[in-house]
């Protein structure tokens, strides 16, 4: 980063299952040197989505702030996003898929999320679900969320400042051309 070149204010992680997103991003978000928020957006239906739920944050450790927001991402992020604070939202995917199960309009909602990030007064780190490198889904609800999140994927990567997509633990810098550093 050259000292004329505007800090990176957001940071979109990109990847698939297992691919190390998440800790790659609280890994940031703890090296910022301000005040680790997360909000999460899983619900947990099933025994293992609380499990999986428990081993995150067992993960992130007593140092974080926990909000929980299934669906208004949005309103969480303007009120959490602020100086001497990194916001980390863990993650895109689920939030999209709460809204598709509601029948909310997710491109509506997409478009208002991407928005909200020039009016946030703090730093954020958003982890998304890289989803659309494998087959065509068999039924029409799969196929609304591959179409969803991609659409989701595309509208964050235009608003965040940088992004990195990450395979196996390792990180590869899309947007811009270096590192990201997040500055307050």
């Amino acid at each position: 980063m050259t000292p004329t070149e505007p800090p990176t204010r957001s940071l979109l992680v990109l990847g698939g299952a297992r691919s190390g997103k998440s800790r790659y991003a609280q890994k940031l978000a703890e090296s910022s040197g301000a005040r680790p928020v997360i909000i999460a957006t899983a619900e947990a239906h099933d025994a293992e989505m609380r499990a999986r739920i428990a081993r995150h944050a067992a993960e992130r450790g007593p140092g974080w702030t926990l909000v929980e927001e299934p669906i208004a991402l949005v309103a969480a992020l303007l009120r959490e996003a602020r100086p001497g604070r990194i916001v980390l939202i863990d993650c895109a995917t689920l939030w999209l898929s709460n809204l598709l199960l509601r029948d909310a309009d997710c491109a509506a909602a997409t478009a208002e999320l991407a928005a909200s990030l020039a009016r946030l007064e703090g730093p954020c780190i958003f982890v998304s679900n890289e989803v659309g490198g494998g087959i065509v889904p068999e039924n029409a609800l799969a196929r609304a969320f591959r179409d969803a999140q991609g659409t989701l994927n595309q509208a964050l990567a235009e608003a965040c400042g940088a992004v990195v997509q990450i395979c196996a633990g390792l990180p590869l810098q899309l947007k811009p051309g270096v590192a990201p550093r997040l500055r307050f």
